[in-house]
């Protein structure tokens, strides 16, 4: 806020919706500042407490297991890319209604990233005669969508991302899917408690197209399809009769590609996914199989999360198309559904041993000894020397600290301590030498 105080305003600029920032040439000063700010966090994103931390942290490494047992390997980018790139293939109402998008100095329309598809396709289309095919990639980014905050949705949230390139045939949708179900078990769910939906955009496409519609009305057909599991039936069946006439009747039945993909899992023995010619996905960039997975619970009824064959998107780079597949999964969606199941582990704190000081007047003895302790691997934290013991114990157990040390004049000048679990109460007596291998016992 050094430069200014900033304010919104709306503008038209290429057909788009568009919030900048214009800042002012008064300087933001004490005077300005004296109303007391709020605590709040903005609308729509969370602040992390380290409990919160805590549990986003095994969410995103659960994540990063499965996905690197499959040979997937990171990559990421900045949060901040040019609007084009979404209006180019995202969809406009995506970018004209649920971005956040300004006009940066350089008169550059900038968006804060809804998804990672495209910039992923933009980097593979940077390189693409240089990477080698096929391609295994994943990232967990942050993503920002400007829309009304409620159960399973905020305005900002972290996505684990997960694409392979360069393989056209079914194999792709079949690895893709089997990286989805595995982080879905791996969370400790079981195929009763989620359900994968699969459908095809060329099969929707053709029977549209079948049934004579042009492609204005296959696009808006598109887009209610895409809402039908959120309609009752008469009014989808109105909604659709309006657009394609009183004769229209959606049924498709599943294609030869969605019918291999059911074998293959029920011969596996994984009997939750089933066709559902509702399942659309929102973004315009899909071309063929499409997948989005639910809870079977009524606590959640929205999308855990979904994905695709998106083969077309490297195109709009001025490059061949290449083949491609992928799955986006939210951290919102997965925590709900955690917490539903009573999945979410109890906190533990990083730090494996606390130090009460119950003898000021050494403190830089006792730092030494916390020193050679973290050399050894131990997280250790330093108690509070103007504090009584007891506080001290009292403040290690508040924080989830696992064990204590006591070190006062008797136990520096012998060299002798007394590790206590404070859950159990249970006191071990060690020479120096030996307490980091209390924490670590050979086996």
């Amino acid at each position: 806020m050094s430069e200014g105080v900033h304010r919104y305003q709306y503008a038209e600029k290429d057909h788009l919706r568009m919030v900048f920032f214009i800042f002012t040439a008064k300087p933001v000063t004490i005077a300005d500042m004296s109303e007391k700010l709020s605590t709040d966090s903005y609308k729509g994103v969370r602040d992390f407490y380290p409990e919160d931390q805590y549990i986003q942290d095994y969410i995103t490494a659960v994540m990063r297991d499965v996905v690197e047992r499959f040979g997937y390997v990171e990559y990421n980018a900045s949060v901040l890319e040019p609007t084009e790139l979404y209006a180019a293939k995202t969809g406009e109402e995506i970018v004209e209604e649920q971005t956040y998008t300004f006009v940066d100095r350089g008169d550059r329309s900038v968006t804060l990233r809804p998804e990672m598809t495209p910039t992923v396709a933009r980097m593979i289309a940077a390189r693409k005669r240089e990477l080698p095919f096929p391609l295994r990639w994943y990232s967990i980014p942050n993503l920002f969508r400007y829309e009304r905050p409620q159960k399973g949705r905020l305005r900002e949230h972290w996505q684990l991302n997960v694409d392979l390139f360069g393989i056209e045939g079914i194999f792709a949708e079949l690895e893709v899917l089997t990286i989805a179900h595995a982080i879905m078990t791996s969370f400790g769910l079981t195929d009763e408690q989620f359900v994968i939906k699969i459908n095809d955009r060329r099969l929707v496409n053709q029977y549209l197209r079948d049934a004579g519609l042009d492609e204005n009305q296959i696009h808006r057909m598109q887009k209610l399809i895409d809402r039908k599991d959120k309609m009752d039936a008469d009014a989808f069946r109105a909604e659709s009769q309006a657009i394609a006439g009183d004769d229209f009747v959606y049924d498709p039945q599943p294609s030869d590609d969605v019918t291999m993909v059911l074998d293959v899992f029920n011969n596996a023995g994984i009997t939750n996914i089933e066709f559902d010619p509702a399942i659309m996905r929102g973004f315009d960039y899909y071309t063929g199989i499409v997948f989005e997975i639910y809870d079977t619970s009524a606590e959640n009824n929205r999308a855990l999360f979904g994905g695709g064959r998106y083969d077309d998107l490297l195109a709009i780079f001025g490059e061949e198309k290449a083949p491609a597949v992928g799955f986006g999964m939210g951290d919102v969606t997965i925590r709900d559904v955690l917490e539903t199941y009573n999945l979410l582990p109890d906190y533990v704190s990083p730090t494996d041993l606390y130090l009460v000081v119950a003898a000021p007047e050494h403190m830089i003895q006792i730092a030494t000894l916390a020193n050679e302790l973290r050399e050894q691997g131990l997280a250790v934290a330093l108690g509070n020397p103007d504090k009584k013991v007891g506080d001290q114990i009292k403040h290690a157990d508040k924080l989830a600290i696992p064990t204590v040390i006591v070190v006062g004049d008797q136990e520096l000048a012998n060299n002798t301590f007394t590790i206590k679990v404070l859950e159990t109460g249970e006191e071990s007596t060690v020479v120096r030498e030996a307490i980091a291998s209390f924490f670590t016992p050979n086996p």
